[in-house]
């Protein structure tokens, strides 16, 4: 077996998951509140060899192999905060999260605080999801209008009537929420919802995602020359092989 092609094939195959992130970084980058994903490759044993002893005398010694891992992680480094002058814009100081509803009913969260009005007048994302209160319930502001007040504790405030409390929570362990489409996440066994009680919200803000497009496209050159070296790698090691077998056919 040829595990140096072997090696190669996973090494593109890594390769291409990680432009398929950097892809969806730059597609995101002007979403407001997404956060960059990223991509650790490391090495995984994949056992030990023994050299042929027959052909290549004394070299018994055993040799191990590994094969490329990807892992990724989310960058939950706050984005840049930029005024909107929209009372319906809002961001978190701290590292909270709102709270949204998702279309399959499950509760979502994200850092995305553009948000807008729905016919029956209920708080909703720019996917129409409900932003939920502390209370898990929709926000729905007065059907007569007036103006919104939010203040640093999240309390929405319509013409000096109080509306509710936003839903806002932070994670232990953010790691370990699971990333969803739009820049939503959802809770997981091992990332609890702590609801704050100071969560540091501003109006008229939003917050845009923390992804640099530069860096973004660094990578993406990076990734192209590294999955050109090992395309050629593989080419040239078949062409040797196919050498190989045609001197002893």
């Amino acid at each position: 077996m040829n595990v140096g092609i072997y090696q190669n094939a996973a090494s593109l195959s890594a390769l291409e998951r990680w432009q398929n992130v950097v892809t969806q970084n730059l597609a995101s980058s002007e979403v407001s509140g997404f956060k960059r994903r990223t991509v650790q490759i490391g090495a995984n044993f994949a056992g030990e060899l023994y050299p042929d002893t027959a052909s290549r005398p004394g070299a018994g010694e055993m040799l191990s192999a590994f094969f490329p891992k990807t892992s990724s992680s989310v960058n939950f480094q706050q984005g840049e905060i930029r005024p909107t002058d929209r009372e319906l814009d809002m961001v978190i100081e701290s590292d909270g999260f709102f709270s949204v509803r998702g279309a399959d009913g499950q509760v979502l969260y994200t850092r995305a605080g553009s948000f807008q009005l729905s016919p029956e007048r209920t708080l909703v994302t720019a996917e129409g999801f409900p932003v939920l209160s502390d209370g898990g319930d929709p926000i729905e502001l007065q059907p007569e209008g007036g103006n919104v007040i939010v203040n640093k504790e999240g309390t929405v405030v319509q013409d000096e009537t109080i509306i509710g409390r936003l839903g806002i929570y932070r994670f232990d362990r953010p790691g370990q929420l699971i990333p969803r489409a739009g820049g939503y996440f959802a809770a997981s066994p091992g990332a609890a919802p702590m609801e704050i009680e100071e969560p540091g919200v501003l109006q008229e803000r939003i917050e845009m995602s923390n992804v640099a497009p530069l860096r973004e496209m660094v990578d993406l050159i990076a990734i192209t020359r590294a999955y050109e070296v090992n395309a050629k790698m593989i080419q040239s090691r078949d062409d040797l092989m196919g050498k190989t077998i045609e001197a002893f056919s």
